[in-house]
C-alpha cells in the first residue's frame, strides 16, 4: 500500500484547510486509516481515526468539534477537514494504512506540512 498525502500549507488562525490522502496497491486489505501529527520534539500523536467498513470515527479531544475525518472507498482516498485551526495545531500530518494482507501491516505516507500563524 503507498500513501500520498496533499493539502497542506500556510493558513492564518481560523481558517480552515482540506487534506487528502490517496492509497493504491493492495488498496483492499485496509481496515483503518487515520491522520498523525508531527511537531519536532514531541512525540506523534493520533488526530483522527477512521475504519474502511463501517466509517466509524475517532479523533483527538484536541480537534474535536473542529476536524472531520472522512473517507471514499470509491477513490481510496481519505480526507480530514480542519476548521478554526489554531497555531497549536501547526505540523506535519501524517496518513497512516492499517490492514492485513498475509500479515499484520501499517503503511505511513510522506507528510503534508501544516502551518497556521496567528
Amino acid at each position: 500500500v503507498q500513501l500520498v498525502e496533499s493539502g497542506g500549507g500556510l493558513v492564518q488562525a481560523g481558517g480552515s484547510l482540506r487534506l487528502s490522502c490517496a492509497a493504491s496497491g493492495s488498496t483492499f486489505s485496509i481496515n483503518s486509516m487515520g491522520w498523525y501529527r508531527q511537531v519536532p520534539g514531541k512525540q506523534r500523536e493520533l488526530v483522527a481515526g477512521i475504519t474502511t467498513s463501517g466509517g466509524s470515527t475517532n479523533y483527538a479531544d484536541s480537534v474535536k468539534g473542529r476536524f472531520t475525518v472522512s473517507r471514499d472507498n470509491a477513490k481510496n482516498t481519505m480526507y480530514l477537514q480542519m476548521n478554526s485551526l489554531k497555531p497549536e495545531d501547526t505540523a506535519l500530518y501524517l496518513c497512516n494504512a492499517r490492514g492485513v494482507d498475509l500479515a499484520p501491516y501499517s503503511y505511513w505516507g510522506q507528510g503534508t506540512q501544516v502551518t497556521v500563524s496567528s
